[in-house]
């Protein structure tokens, strides 16, 4: 048994990776990976609450296993594994769903804005995705989980979950704490940079998607949104635009504001928008060329999801067999 932090994080395969998404977390997660006990889930079934086509969702699956490796977690040193192949999760989540109170759940703020987004289908999964969300988390004995400000009500409730199973039962489940990574840029949208860049925004040249080609990154980074000024400065409440390229540029090289707004000290936006995006194009190259790659080897791809399954199972098991038992139900022989 490792004697290191475990860390859990779920990513949907739905929507588009993007820049902000690699920046944000992915990233960071290359660097976590020798010092934690990482397990990262594409969490398949949460995708379900809104209608997907089959193939597309079998394909954005595969897609994102190969997106993590290709972005450099090392299958040796994490768990990359498919939600719904460790039947765990459904199984603690029916048994949690006994242990939560509707009143919780209809709180949720996630869920009221999902159900006016798609109010022609407001349906239970939809309703009940933090509980789904606390098994995950649970199952793994989880010790920290990296959440963005959308998701830290869903681990609150997971938090409120297991303190009252284990004041019912004894200390089954570890409580997981918020994960605040020690570096980690918040990207914003490249035409509205008061809003973050968003997998699931509809405007393409709102983001710039880790796939995206040299001619279209070139492109976007050129039709970002700026200011009326000249100067190259990092000031986000005046400067929202200039300071979203700063945080990218920053991100990629390791410059700091002080540095780049020397390194572009009397030159225009014109010529900061093209280095952002020269410097993007070259980041992104190896990840393209590794996904690429990884995507014509589908057979390796399910084996590390296989092996991922297998590793994750075994540590999940071990959780509901005590959940089980705890609760009163028979052991499987």
């Amino acid at each position: 048994m490792s004697d290191k932090k475990r860390i859990f994080s779920g990513v949907q395969p739905s929507g588009i990776i993007t820049l902000g998404n690699y920046l944000g977390a992915i990233k960071n997660w290359t660097q976590l990976q020798d010092e934690y006990d990482c397990i990262y889930c594409i969490v398949d079934l949460h995708t379900l609450t809104v209608r997907q086509d089959p193939k597309e969702l079998r394909q954005r699956s595969l897609s994102l296993a190969a997106i993590f490796l290709a972005c450099g977690l090392d299958p040796a040193k994490n768990i990359i594994f498919l939600q719904s192949h460790v039947s765990a999760h459904a199984e603690l989540t029916w048994i949690l769903n006994c242990y939560t109170y509707f009143g919780e759940l209809s709180r949720m703020t996630q869920f009221k804005d999902k159900s006016q987004k798609h109010p022609d289908n407001v349906n239970v999964g939809l309703f009940d995705y933090p509980v789904l969300m606390a098994a995950d988390i649970l199952l793994y004995q989880t010790d920290l989980v990296p959440v963005g400000l959308d998701q830290k009500q869903h681990l609150e409730i997971t938090r409120d979950i297991a303190i009252r199973f284990n004041n019912i039962y004894g200390n089954v489940f570890k409580v997981p704490e918020v994960y605040i990574p020690k570096v980690g840029a918040k990207i914003m949208s490249l035409q509205d940079p008061t809003s973050k860049m968003s997998k699931s925004d509809e405007n393409e040249n709102n983001y710039i998607s880790l796939l995206d080609p040299p001619d279209v990154i070139m492109r976007k980074f050129r039709r970002a949104v700026t200011d009326s000024e000249t100067v190259i400065r990092y000031d986000e409440e005046n400067k929202p635009g200039i300071s979203n390229l700063m945080n990218i540029y920053s991100s990629l090289t390791g410059k700091s504001f002080e540095e780049i707004e020397s390194e572009f000290a009397g030159k225009n936006y014109g010529e900061f928008k093209a280095a952002v995006g020269e410097t993007t194009v070259e980041a992104l190259k190896p990840i393209q060329e590794k996904y690429y790659f990884l995507m014509q080897n589908k057979d390796y791809l399910q084996e590390i999801l296989k092996q991922g399954a297998e590793n994750a199972s075994r540590i999940a098991n071990r959780t509901l067999a005590k959940v089980y038992h705890k609760v009163g139900l028979l052991p499987r022989l």
